[in-house]
């Protein structure tokens, strides 16, 4: 797929592993994994923070084998899901960084376009998930308060 704000056609990136049975020296149970996962969603990690502890410490390679179901989905069945979608969590940190950035430097038309595209993003992804209703109807991006989603 292209990348949305350049002409490049780039797919560099981890692949999964084309196998889609479940390893035979997994020892964790579905219901371990998910009272792991729910542990850590109430720490405040996000999802794909789980699925990187769940791989490095625990040794669970895909949370979709043992479950049939997306990680997101099954924090959202525990009811410990976000207000706000991870995506659209990171690009407003990086908006709010991008304008932290440029009231110290002011002529950095580099951060300005940067800027201008993250929020141009930012719009657009608001638009779906009020569309498929991830997100409420009335949710707006205010950029003069955006720093309240800092962590």
């Amino acid at each position: 797929m292209a990348r949305m704000h350049s002409r490049k056609h780039g797919k560099s990136g981890s692949k999964k592993p084309i196998k889609k049975s479940l390893p035979i020296w997994l020892r964790y149970k579905p219901k371990e994994v998910e009272l792991i996962i729910a542990k850590l969603a109430k720490e405040g990690k996000n999802a794909s923070e789980i699925g990187i502890m769940l791989r490095d410490t625990y040794g669970i390679p895909d949370v979709r084998l043992l479950f049939k179901k997306k990680l997101s989905q099954v924090v959202r069945e525990n009811n410990l899901a976000p207000e706000l979608p991870d995506d659209i969590m990171s690009l407003i940190r990086k908006s709010v960084t991008l304008r932290k950035h440029i009231e110290t430097n002011d002529k950095d038309q580099t951060a300005k376009h940067g800027l201008n595209l993250t929020e141009s993003k930012i719009k657009r992804l608001t638009k779906h998930y009020k569309k498929t209703g991830k997100l409420s109807a009335e949710w707006k991006f205010d950029p003069a308060r955006a720093g309240f989603f800092m962590k």
